[in-house]
C-alpha cells in the first residue's frame, strides 16, 4: 500500500473513531486492542476510502495525460482560424465563427472565440479566447459583455495580463463608469511594471481623472509618468498635460 493510501486510511480511521467516541461519552480513549478490533469491524469502509482515492487518481491521470492534451490540440486548431479573422479586423466572424474554412479533413465550419472559450475552458487556447472575445466585443460596442469575458481571463504574462485589466478600464470608460475605469487603469499599471503597459495605463488613468475634474489627482499621475517613464512614447507630451491640469485646477 502506498504512503498516500496509508495516510488516507489513517484519516478515515480517525474520522470514524471520533464519531464512535462521541457516541460513547463514558470512554475517553480507545486502547490498542480496541482500536485493532475497531479497524477490523470497519475494514470495508476504510478499504472503500482507499479505493475511492485510487479512482480519483486514475481519473486525474487520464484527464492530465490523455484527455487534456487532445483538448489542447483541438482548441489550438480552432483558435488558429479565429485569430486569422481577428487579425483582419473581422471581429464579428472571429467572435462568433460560422464560416466555412479549409482543414486537413476537408471544409469545416469554424468556431468563434465565444464557442472556443466555452467548449475548451480547461485549455490554454480556451482561456485565451476569453481575452480575444473581450477585445472583439469591445471593438463592436458591446462593452458590458466585453467586461464579462475579460474578467474570466487570468494570465501571468507581463504584457497580456495588464492589457486585459486595462481593457476592462476602457470598457468602463465607454460605459461612463469613470471611477471603475480609473481603478482598473491603476491596477493595470501596477500589474507588471514595464516600459510599455505601465506608462500607457498611467496616462489613461490621468485622462480619466481629468474627465472627473480631479486635476490634483491627474497631476500626481502625470508627474509620476514624467519622473519614472519620461523616455517613453506616452510621456512625450507630458509637460503639456501637466501645464493643462495646473491651469484647469488652479494649481501652483
Amino acid at each position: 500500500m502506498s504512503e498516500d493510501l496509508v495516510q488516507n486510511d489513517k484519516k478515515v480511521v480517525e474520522v470514524i473513531k471520533e464519531e464512535k467516541i462521541k457516541k460513547s461519552q463514558s470512554k475517553k480513549s480507545i486502547d490498542l486492542e480496541g482500536l485493532q478490533d475497531f479497524y477490523e469491524d470497519n475494514k470495508k469502509v476504510i478499504t472503500y476510502g482507499g479505493g475511492a482515492l485510487l479512482a480519483i487518481i486514475a481519473i486525474f491521470s487520464f484527464y492530465k495525460l490523455y484527455w487534456l492534451p487532445g483538448q489542447e490540440k483541438e482548441a489550438g486548431n480552432e483558435i488558429f482560424y479565429a485569430q486569422n479573422y481577428f487579425e483582419r479586423d473581422s471581429f464579428n466572424i472571429a467572435l462568433n465563427g460560422g464560416v466555412n474554412v479549409p482543414s486537413s479533413e476537408g471544409p469545416k465550419t469554424m468556431m468563434g472565440f465565444k464557442d472556443i472559450a466555452d467548449s475548451y475552458s480547461s485549455t490554454k487556447s480556451g482561456r485565451l479566447s476569453n481575452y480575444y472575445a473581450g477585445i472583439c466585443l469591445l471593438r463592436t460596442g458591446k462593452y458590458q459583455e466585453a467586461i464579462e469575458y475579460l474578467e474570466k481571463f487570468n494570465a501571468k504574462d507581463e504584457m497580456v495580463a495588464p492589457m486585459a485589466i486595462g481593457l476592462i478600464g476602457d470598457a468602463n470608460m465607454e460605459l461612463n463608469n469613470v471611477d471603475e475605469a480609473i481603478k482598473y487603469y491603476l491596477s493595470a499599471s501596477e500589474k507588471s511594471t514595464n516600459q510599455f503597459t505601465t506608462p500607457l495605463f498611467l496616462r489613461k488613468a490621468a485622462f480619466a481623472y481629468e474627465q472627473k475634474s480631479e486635476f490634483k489627482e491627474a497631476l500626481g499621475v502625470y508627474e509620476r509618468l514624467k519622473n519614472e517613464y519620461g523616455k517613453t512614447e506616452e510621456a512625450r507630451e507630458v509637460e503639456k498635460y501637466i501645464a493643462r491640469v495646473k491651469t484647469l485646477g488652479n494649481i501652483d
